[in-house]
């Protein structure tokens, strides 16, 4: 088998966290961002990472990074492991791995030019370029992600927001990186700008050989662009799959969640479809459940469920549940039962 460009063991993310009130000798409170997450990314692969809010998602992205401080291991294709680097021994792998962040115009420097903020990377990294050729790669990058070079010497406040995540995305690929970490980078774009942004990242990884982590709240933007989707809760690993086998024969209940509130652009399919309700609120990720962390709001949930954690069991279609495959008619009735119940 081909080794994988990164393979992620047990990952883990906890904050030690006081609270106003607390006395100088107790103990901080822990929470647990993340829980444990396993998954290989191989080269030139899209791996979607999807889960409400709180469930972890941009945590696991910064602590592959070194953002955040981890445990647990994330091992490079040369047999490095990123977690716990300091970010002098970090600084070696910076090339290799590029974020691309949420909000766009925050991500850029407003004192800089559009030039100086993507020729950045290129100049930390390749001390030894002359400024002509770096000027020179500057402008075939942005010529690359659809800006005008005669753009060069403007401000972020300039451009639009699509344009300024296009600058993002420029700075990331200055260095030839073989891992482009994408937070959530269209969620603060127009649907029309979503799609550009989404077509320019597929367009780029075919022709730079690029693997990419996509990270995103809209599942029809994930199925369009990832190769293999995981879902995170609570930040612990419910299902990881193929794109297809995921969106097709989804098994985990929380995955079917998910699935269902995925409008249908067919009114006649959007009226007829089973939406699944997830009653109750994500829980405190500071006391999170026993056993399963998705037992509190799961349609099938059993007494094994509050006792057990359940392994992450597959082999190309993983699913973390004592009771994985599609939930039944009833099943189904009594999650929407049970949210009609609860209070306004």
């Amino acid at each position: 088998m081909t080794k994988p460009l990164l393979d992620v063991h047990d990952l883990r993310v906890t904050f030690h966290i006081r609270r106003d009130g607390d006395m100088p000798w107790s103990a901080p409170r822990q929470l647990h961002a993340v829980g444990g997450v396993d998954f290989r990314l191989k080269a030139g692969e899209t791996l979607g990472i999807v889960g409400e809010s709180g469930s972890g998602k941009s945590t696991l992205a910064r602590a592959l990074i070194g953002l955040v401080p981890a445990t647990g291991e994330a091992e490079w294709i040369d047999g490095a492991d990123l977690v716990g680097l300091t970010p002098r021994q970090m600084l070696k792998y910076r090339a290799d791995i590029q974020m691309v962040f949420q909000d766009p115009l925050a991500s850029l420097n407003p004192r800089m030019t559009v030039g100086q903020i993507i020729a950045e990377p290129l100049t930390t990294h390749h001390p030894g370029l002359k400024r002509a050729e770096v000027k020179e790669r500057v402008k075939d990058i942005m010529d690359r992600v659809g800006l005008l070079p005669n753009q060069i010497n403007r401000y972020p406040h300039e451009f639009s927001g699509g344009q300024c995540q296009r600058i993002g995305i420029a700075r990331a690929l200055i260095v030839e990186p073989k891992l482009i970490i994408c937070d959530e980078p269209v969620s603060a774009l127009d649907v029309s700008i979503q799609a550009q942004v989404i077509n320019l990242l597929i367009r780029l990884q075919r022709e730079l050989g690029l693997a990419l982590i996509f990270i995103a709240h809209d599942l029809s933007v994930v199925k369009h662009i990832s190769d293999r989707v995981l879902v995170l809760y609570l930040g612990k690993v419910m299902e990881i799959a193929s794109s297809k086998d995921l969106y097709g024969t989804p098994q985990h209940p929380y995955t079917q969640a998910l699935m269902s509130a995925v409008p249908i652009p067919d009114p006649a399919q959007e009226a007829a479809k089973s939406v699944v309700p997830l009653s109750g609120d994500l829980p405190s990720p500071m006391n999170p459940p026993s056993g399963c962390v998705f037992r509190t709001r799961c349609p099938r949930a059993a007494p094994v469920c509050a006792e057990q954690v359940p392994a992450l069991i597959g082999d190309d279609h993983q699913t973390a549940c004592h009771f994985p495959g599609p939930l039944t008619e009833e099943e189904i009735a009594g999650a929407i039962a049970r949210a009609e119940a609860e209070p306004a």
